[in-house]
């Protein structure tokens, strides 16, 4: 049994050539009255395997800066909303070298009594004609083959889960024991700017992101050139295998988030710029006030069916939750460059 489905939820994975679509309030609204008032425990929802690696090394912890220039935004890109290419300049900035982890976002939370939009009901006045009663705490959970053996209703892929938040990734029943430098997920764009500006820091725009991404490799299909990540050589965390059915875990993690700074970094000394978790920027995407710019794919991103872990690709990130594949991480912008920043 499920705590309800999120139509269109299927679009944070979508196939190769979908038309993008953010996750509409009409699909949350549908998927809330679908709710029951039952905590499910999705604890084993996401599965990790044994790392197929080796163990990962010490954390990679603060900044890299970048003097900023010119970028052509979607260049080299593969994909219809990728394009066509953007030109664009940035200023000098200074990016975290790995995503916000949970422990980082845990002292946060501690020092200021954040609560995430996870963890808030949903504003009835949103959500007219629903009752009080189903509007719970929820955030995305994806699911897959579970709920779908069969593999023939993508809508189901994706739960909105009652309970699950930052702190509860699959739901109710789990928790973030041996979790503390996994990067942070189930936390929206609004959650996201709090975490930054209590640190005196800002999200990227998408042009700062893609130019942080590129690494000096403009037009490069991925962030490392333009060869593509082997199963001897993982070059990132994303799905290997047919999506949704299975994730064979060559690069060390099975359908989950991996510890950030695992990979190689990138040539301007970023780590998991490219899948591992999408990342919030500051951009919005398209004309709607709510939606903004998530970049860098995710841990379900496959070869077969998204292909998004790539500094040119780029969706919408829904307009007023979180999931569990989007998380982030935060610059500083600098008047003058200084490699020592």
């Amino acid at each position: 049994m499920s705590a309800g489905s999120r139509d269109g939820a299927d679009d944070l994975t979508a196939p190769m050539g979908k038309p993008r679509s953010i996750l509409s309030r009409t699909a949350r609204i549908l998927a809330i009255v679908l709710m029951t008032a039952t905590a499910f425990d999705l604890s084993g929802c996401s599965v990790s395997g044994a790392p197929a690696r080796a163990p990962c090394g010490v954390q990679p912890i603060g900044e890299v800066a970048l003097r900023g220039g010119a970028v052509v935004l979607g260049e080299g890109g593969v994909l219809p909303e990728e394009g066509p290419p953007r030109h664009a300049s940035v200023g000098a900035f200074a990016i975290d070298r790995t995503e916000v982890t949970n422990a980082q976002f845990t002292e946060f939370v501690t020092a200021t009594g954040y609560i995430t939009l996870a963890e808030r009901a949903p504003d009835p006045a949103l959500y007219p004609g629903v009752p009080a009663s189903k509007l719970k705490p929820s955030s995305i959970v994806f699911m897959g083959a579970k709920a779908d053996p069969n593999l023939s209703t993508p809508g189901l892929w994706w739960q909105v889960v009652p309970g699950a938040d930052w702190r509860h990734p699959e739901g109710p029943g789990s928790d973030l024991k041996g979790r503390d430098r996994r990067p942070v997920v189930h936390v929206g764009y609004q959650d996201a700017l709090a975490y930054a500006k209590w640190h005196g820091r800002d999200l990227p725009s998408e042009a700062e992101w893609e130019y942080a991404a590129h690494a000096g490799l403009a037009g490069a299909r991925y962030e490392w050139g333009d060869a593509a990540p082997t199963a001897a050589s993982p070059r990132a965390n994303y799905w290997q295998g047919p999506f949704p059915a299975i994730d064979t875990g060559d690069d060390g993690y099975k359908a989950t988030s991996a510890p950030v700074g695992c990979y190689a970094p990138s040539a301007y000394g970023l780590y998991d710029m490219s899948g591992n978790v999408w990342e919030w920027t500051s951009s919005r995407y398209g004309r709607g006030p709510e939606s903004r710019v998530i970049k860098g794919g995710s841990f379900l991103c496959a070869d077969n069916y998204c292909y998004r872990y790539r500094p040119q690709a780029r969706q919408a990130g829904p307009p007023d939750t979180g999931s569990s594949h989007i998380g982030f991480r935060t610059i500083r912008r600098i008047g003058r460059f200084n490699a020592g920043a």
